[in-house]
């Protein structure tokens, strides 16, 4: 009789090892499918930003050659209103910037984001008074014909912006000196 019950014993004792080692191996394999896992998913999130970045570049490359369209159609209406030697100096503008890499429109992109953001600063650093009789706000650089189609626009875009920023001056101030006008 104590035969079969310490062989019933040994055999519980055994079944519950490998139930054990069981469990454990699924555990070790759990963990590392949810590692797996973890990887795949920031790989999965790596992915779909690269590709909302590759998106953005698509718009970006496409809203830029609409850009050059309309700049080139302008272009072509303009030019027989110049003088013939302003027309030999756009023609040689418009050919170097047909010219111009992806690394070098990068290169001129960030120098110009850069003054950007200086003439940000150094306008946030100014007094809002306005500026004494005879002078001046001051003004952006001419454009060369070296600088290309590109800079032209974005001269463009600053005068605007420059405009944008003086008629707003120019309503605070006038609120100002109302409201000196309504104390006194």
């Amino acid at each position: 009789l104590s035969y079969p019950f310490s062989f019933h014993l040994a055999s519980s004792q055994q079944l519950k090892f490998t139930t054990s080692d069981s469990c454990d191996r699924i555990k070790d394999e759990f963990q590392f499918l949810q590692a797996q896992y973890h990887s795949l998913k920031l790989e999965c999130d790596k992915l779909a930003s690269e590709k909302s970045e590759m998106q953005r570049h698509y718009i970006m490359v496409s809203e830029a050659a609409e850009i050059v369209k309309r700049l080139n159609g302008i272009c072509a209406q303009v030019l027989p209103y110049l003088s013939q030697e302003h027309q030999q100096q756009v023609l040689a503008a418009i050919e170097r910037a047909k010219q111009v890499t992806p690394p070098e429109m990068n290169s001129i992109i960030r120098q110009q984001l850069q003054a950007h953001q200086l003439s940000q600063l150094q306008g946030l650093a100014l007094p809002m008074t306005p500026l004494p009789l005879g002078l001046s706000q001051p003004t952006l650089p001419a454009v060369t014909t070296s600088s290309g189609l590109f800079s032209l626009s974005s001269l463009l875009a600053s005068q605007a912006q420059l405009a944008k920023e003086e008629k707003s001056r120019d309503g605070v101030d006038s609120h100002r000196e109302e409201d000196g006008d309504k104390s006194d």
